[in-house]
């Protein structure tokens, strides 16, 4: 099955052939199964940013090229395809700043009335994806900055996923939020990949967010892709990891000092349960060294 979405030599500069001049990204290649969730990961500045914001257009490459179903996005003449804003959703960071209808249900229907879909099409798009965040249909005649910052970020989510992309994408879904309201983002995303079957992208700083939530992980370092694998494969790379300037999830760190101290454990793990049965095996070889 071909990727649903691939770079394929993308470099992109910003401000070329000034004083300012930066690649962002740097040749990257990459491809992204249909049905996935891929997490981001890299320090500001490392280009995730900017290589998201080109899987919708947002951005026209330097160079390379990115492809949507073996199709490339951009024509000859430099103009994007117009589904291609539909097929892959992108949800910014902070989106509750974009917010701007007075209500809740004109927002949400924003991109599917720019789709051009009926009336009647529109609502049942609403009222799903209304259902879709958790929050309730009373709401829907209510001005959006009623609500408090987590209900935002539910309705600004929410109009994207009343265009149905195929492709999601969340640049730092979580950001700003207490640990409860990153729990229920992370949670709704999980119930929204597992329902429709969409592919997910998710933009993060923190490898503890998305570890548990990822089928694999991206990690990027100054425009280049640094690995891009399963998470246990990734976590392998602690120590590449940590000279990127990234963090490793709390569990990880604990493995790998037990491994200092001479305990012959698994230190790719990064949830409690992969923990537990590494320490079991542990046990079972012996324990130390």
């Amino acid at each position: 099955m071909a990727p649903i979405l691939q770079a394929r030599g993308l470099t992109y500069v910003y401000g070329a052939g000034t004083p300012f001049e930066r690649t962002a990204l740097d040749h990257v290649d990459l491809q992204i199964e249909k049905g996935e969730i891929l997490g981001v990961i890299g320090h500001t500045g490392s280009g995730k940013s900017t290589l998201i914001q080109h899987f919708n257009g947002l951005l026209k490459p330097t160079a390379g090229e990115i492809l949507l179903d073996g199709r490339p996005i951009w024509d000859d003449k430099g103009k994007c395809a117009r589904e291609t804003r539909f097929r892959v959703g992108l949800v910014f960071q902070y989106p509750e700043y974009q917010l701007f209808e007075e209500t809740i249900a004109q927002d949400i229907a924003f991109g599917p009335h720019n789709m051009g879909l009926p009336q009647d099409e529109i609502d049942a798009r609403v009222r799903a994806s209304m259902a879709a965040v958790g929050l309730d249909p009373a709401l829907a005649d209510q001005s959006p900055f009623a609500l408090s910052g987590g209900q935002k970020r539910r309705v600004a989510i929410a109009g994207i996923l009343a265009m149905q992309p195929d492709v999601l994408v969340l640049d730092e879904p979580t950001a700003g939020l207490d640990p409860a309201g990153r729990d229920e983002i992370l949670t709704l995303i999980r119930r929204y990949h597992d329902q429709s079957g969409a592919t997910v992208l998710i933009v993060s700083h923190s490898m503890e967010d998305i570890a548990g939530l990822a089928d694999r992980l991206l990690v990027m370092d100054h425009a280049h892709v640094l690995f891009c694998d399963a998470p246990r494969a990734v976590f392998a790379h602690a120590d590449e990891i940590i000279a990127a300037g990234l963090d490793i999830p709390q569990i990880t760190k604990v493995m790998r000092e037990l491994r200092s101290r001479g305990y012959e454990v698994d230190t790719s793990v990064f949830t409690i349960e992969q923990a537990l049965e590494a320490l079991r095996a542990c046990k079972r070889k012996g324990g130390a060294r």
